[in-house]
């Protein structure tokens, strides 16, 4: 006894597996379009280095040398609520260029190599800049690995950190 599908069954079997396979393409579709990412691009060129899923807690820094008072500076960032959010800054030494008062809610503490450590900051950046050093690099340290943007942009280029939608990432950087 063979078993043959009637043309109509077929014609529906066909149909449900198109709109299954729709259904699942567009639910994929939707869910990268509608997350954030946190996009590092060229403000000059657009060309885009980084694009990581900014999920809330994600952190980053940038570290350099601070053009006028020649002490190491590390700033760090976290994403909270689709925004880039200052989380704390490190140095070694008062002086001009760097904070030298606290504010609001900030708090010092020390480090185990005696660097001074602000935390506290009430402060959100939409967009995020940096030029990157023509004497000193910026050190990004981001997912644990340490990126020199001096390397990976150029001496004295203008770069952007910025949380953008799945739509608007087709427009930032290329």
């Amino acid at each position: 006894m063979s078993f043959r599908l009637s043309a109509n069954f077929r014609k529906r079997l066909i149909a449900a597996a198109v709109l299954m396979l729709s259904i699942t393409a567009a639910a994929f579709v939707i869910k990268v379009l509608s997350a954030d990412y946190l996009v590092l691009y060229d403000s000059d060129t657009g060309k885009r280095y980084i694009t990581e899923k900014a999920d809330d807690g994600l952190m980053f820094s940038v570290e350099f040398v601070h053009s006028v008072n020649q002490t190491p500076v590390k700033d760090t960032y976290i994403i909270e609520n689709g925004e880039i959010k200052a989380y704390s800054t490190l140095y070694r030494s008062f002086g001009a260029g760097v904070q030298t008062a606290l504010e609001g809610n900030q708090k010092m503490t020390y480090d185990e190599e005696g660097n001074m450590i602000i935390t506290g900051f009430d402060i959100t950046y939409d967009p995020l800049r940096y030029i990157v050093g023509t004497v000193s690099d910026h050190i990004l340290t981001f997912d644990g690995e340490e990126i020199s943007l001096r390397d990976m942009c150029g001496r004295n280029a203008r770069v952007v950190f910025e949380i953008v939608d799945g739509l608007e990432i087709l427009t930032k950087g290329k």
